[in-house]
């Protein structure tokens, strides 16, 4: 399809957008504001319609505080509706058993469904990801990760998968709704919603949440970004210097050298860094013990990770296992 359509060819496409206490507002609007983007095109009709549904039907409060009311409570969906669950912070105590057997119940009507941020944990406590690629924030995605390993969890900003569809929230709302209003309805009338938006580039489905690497210039060397990629990949088992030489095709005083020269720092140093990083993130957002922790970040033993983290971070491992139960059902 080349052309925008000026009138809707049928009846608007609707979505469903179910608002889970301390959702984050700004993925939920970038969401929103692409559907009604789109229907500024037209004269007359629309292409999309959608509804607001809460727990209770009452209105429900964002993660920054500001409230949002909506149509309804949790009721009957139609087949010809999308399910959209948007999610944000304590996702574990707003996914009530209530709305998990609602998700589980409507979506066996073989509707569209998908998640914001980190209501792809709410779609996997209603076990509707089983095997499914999916995205969530990357603040989410090592603890989802570790505790769900039925999920093929991908760094993209979104992903599809059949009728599941989900995102990493944020910006990336916009990159995913532009993307099915391709798929709706062309890719010209996507590309002058995102000139409203004044969105210059739209991302596709492939592109990374963020610069893997927090250091300037190593895109620039091929091994040095392979080295990195292989720490990255092995955190339970870490590899030793000499063996990431080996695969990289370097000798293990030119891996020195290019880590000395782009990151300031040694090779086992990074790595060392790296693995503590991933610990601090499921013990803030998990209720994994110390020892699960340990040995998911490939340390020896509790006590040679607490003394590594303690000297890394200044603090203690129990310190920063805060207990919110940020990924865990407040039902249970």
């Amino acid at each position: 399809m080349t052309d925008i359509q000026t009138q809707p060819a049928q009846a608007p496409k609707r979505y469903v957008f179910l608002l889970l206490p301390g959702f984050s507002q700004l993925g939920f609007t970038c969401a929103l504001e692409t559907l009604s983007l789109a229907n500024r095109h037209l004269d007359h009709g629309t292409y999309y319609a959608w509804r607001l549904l809460g727990e209770t039907g009452q209105p429900v409060r964002a993660w920054n505080g500001v409230t949002v009311e909506v149509d309804d409570a949790l009721g009957p969906l139609d087949r010809s509706e999308t399910l959209i669950v948007c999610a944000g912070e304590h996702v574990g105590r707003a996914s009530t058993k209530p709305i998990l057997n609602w998700l589980r119940r409507e979506t066996r009507k073989g509707m569209d469904f998908g998640a914001l941020s980190s209501g792809t944990y709410t779609l996997a406590l209603a076990g509707l990801i089983n095997g499914k690629r999916v995205t969530t924030h990357w603040e989410y995605k090592t603890a989802l990760s570790e505790l769900l390993p039925d999920v093929i969890m991908e760094d993209s900003i979104y992903s599809v998968d059949g009728k599941v569809f989900t995102t990493a929230g944020g910006a990336a709302s916009m990159d995913l709704m532009l993307h099915r209003v391709s798929e709706d309805y062309g890719v010209d009338l996507a590309r002058w919603v995102a000139d409203q938006m004044i969105y210059t580039a739209p991302r596709g489905h492939s592109h990374a949440q963020r610069m893997s690497l927090r250091v300037g210039g190593e895109y620039r060397h091929s091994k040095l970004s392979l080295a990195l990629q292989i720490m990255q990949n092995n955190v339970e088992d870490p590899l030793s210097s000499d063996d990431i030489a080996v695969v990289t095709g370097l000798s293990s005083r030119q891996l020195e050298r290019l880590f000395a020269k782009h990151l300031g720092q040694s090779p086992k140093r990074y790595y060392l860094r790296l693995r503590l990083e991933r610990a601090r993130e499921l013990l803030r957002q998990t209720q994994m013990s110390i020892t699960e922790i340990s040995v998911a970040c490939g340390f020896r033993s509790p006590s040679h990770f607490s003394k590594s983290y303690r000297r890394e971070f200044g603090t203690n491992p129990s310190h920063d296992a805060v207990g919110t139960g940020l990924l865990w059902p407040g039902s249970d």
